[in-house]
């Protein structure tokens, strides 16, 4: 007998969020860590915001949206809050019900630019590296330093000189926002030239040193994280999203070194 292809909705449900997340999803033993960095930062969450009047977005809800954006490579706060919508994983991770409203994405990214303010990202990777040391899994007979480079968002045309002269255009075009520009012969360095894009962003160059353990952070950055080329502007905000990008990194390899989280399994 041919079943039917009609949908019927129930009145009521009786399930649970918890029952749609597989029992071996790394994000199960993620969240364990996550939930644990965070109960350690409740007294800073408690000075941030005040006692009486609005109630805004849960700074740990808040968190863990942001890490979900990194984790699975989200493009944008728009896009993620679409998603949280129907995604029954996110919601689940977040803390959101499933008949919890869905933030407004302007909302959401003014929330997280108040952590700026108070530097929580910050306090949030030193909670997870203070897990790290309880579980025995950092060394205290070496360290490594290295450093990246992260695209800003802005051209090398948008590098002006300071004392607002125009011998960086070119003759030919007419000018405007893609106006060509001849710098061949013209020294140019962040002492003389700053960005109308993003005062902020800095000319830069650097010889690449392999350092391979280091370098799997940063590569894990810049491809799953998608810090290649920052989608923010200004420093500060570049600053929160690459310490909580090295943060979710540093959590999903505290996982697989525990042993819940097969490798490659958030890629």
């Amino acid at each position: 007998m041919r079943g039917s292809d009609g949908v019927q909705e129930g009145m009521f449900s009786f399930s649970r969020l918890e029952d749609f997340v597989p029992g071996d999803h790394p994000l199960r033993s993620i969240a364990v860590l996550v939930n644990e960095a965070l109960k350690g930062m409740n007294g800073l969450f408690s000075s941030i915001y005040a006692d009486t009047g609005r109630a805004s977005i849960a700074p740990e809800k808040l968190l863990r949206a942001m890490l979900l954006q990194i984790l699975f490579s989200v493009r944008s706060e728009r896009q993620l809050m679409e998603q949280v919508r129907y995604n029954m994983l996110y919601r689940w991770f977040i803390g959101l019900a499933i008949d919890d409203e869905v933030w407004n994405h302007s909302v959401f990214s003014k929330n997280r630019d108040r952590l700026l303010d108070h530097a929580v990202v910050e306090s949030f990777f030193t909670e997870v590296m203070q897990l790290a040391d309880k579980r025995s899994l950092l060394s205290k007979e070496h360290f490594s330093v290295d450093g990246t480079l992260i695209q800003a968002w802005a051209s090398h045309k948008s590098f002006v000189r300071k004392d607002g002269g125009d011998g960086d255009r070119g003759s030919g075009g007419s000018g405007g926002r893609n106006a060509l520009a001849d710098w061949k012969g013209k020294p140019r360095s962040n002492k003389t030239h700053a960005s109308t894009t993003d005062p902020d962003a800095r000319l830069f160059r650097k010889s690449q040193t392999i350092r391979k353990r280091i370098e799997e952070h940063f590569g894990w950055g810049k491809t799953v994280g998608r810090i290649r080329q920052t989608v923010y502007r200004g420093l500060r905000r570049v600053d929160q999203h690459f310490k909580l990008t090295m943060t979710a990194s540093n959590i999903t390899r505290m996982a697989r070194m525990l042993g819940a989280v097969p490798q490659g399994a958030m890629t």
